[in-house]
């Protein structure tokens, strides 16, 4: 079988003007933040929950229209949900060490070599995330591709979380395409849900052979990693 008889290709598709990759655990490795739990006396698996309540908090918040930035809702959740008999230093510290995690994370293996290729298919690279521009420009730096990326953006600036559409928008405005001309690329199916009803394209990056949940709207393009959705966009039209 050949690239063009993959399933996951759709002959329809056509190769986006823009790509608009998600931050936190699409390009991401965020395991290292459960290490950090560990160093201020809390259970690592603390570092999962906590990480979902931060998007629940957050789109409850964008959901009644008064959004808050990441590291607001992030860091007051860590205030309440750190177990304070079992830490060895102070709240504060226990939270700001934890919230420094996000400076020194590094990208996927694939991330890197992935970015390059996309870029050399002369297809524009953009970050939206639900944090701070911040994180992702040390991410992309630390990983050397920064330069690949042609701009680098917040919900912040946009008022609403991904998914709402607004976020979305924001994006396609800054980039100056119009909604089919953009591909959302994500680890987590409700952002490509999102992304799907804004208008976008999207591609789903299964790294772990997870199953994609039914009740939201399934991605244009599924691929292992970066590289293979190179490899699948390069039959694009």
């Amino acid at each position: 079988m050949n690239d063009l008889d993959n399933p996951n290709e759709s002959p329809a598709l056509r190769r986006p003007r823009v790509i608009v990759f998600d931050v936190n655990e699409t390009l991401s490795d965020m395991s290292p933040l459960s290490r950090r739990f560990t160093d201020v006396g809390a259970p690592n698996e603390l570092a999962s929950l906590w990480f979902a309540s931060v998007l629940r908090d957050g789109f409850a918040l964008t959901a009644v229209g008064a959004a808050r930035p990441f590291a607001d809702v992030a860091s007051g959740l860590l205030a309440v949900m750190l177990p304070p008999e079992a830490l060895d230093r102070g709240i504060d510290d226990a939270v700001e060490h934890i919230m420094g995690g996000f400076m020194s994370l590094d990208v996927h293996p694939d991330v890197a070599d992935g970015i390059r290729a996309l870029a050399a298919l002369e297809i524009r690279l953009t970050t939206l995330s639900n944090g701070a521009v911040g994180v992702a420009q040390k991410l992309l730096e630390g990983a050397g591709v920064l330069e690949q990326v042609e701009m680098l953006l917040s919900v912040d600036q946009a008022g609403a979380w991904k998914p709402a559409a607004q976020s979305y928008r924001y994006a396609l405005d800054r980039c100056g395409v119009e909604p089919h001309e953009a591909m959302l690329v994500a680890v987590h199916p409700w952002d490509i849900d999102g992304a799907h009803r804004a208008g976008l394209s999207t591609a789903w990056i299964n790294r772990t052979g997870t199953t994609y949940p039914q009740h939201f709207t399934a991605p244009d393009l599924e691929a292992t990693s970066l590289l293979h959705l190179e490899q699948l966009l390069q039959h694009a039209t």
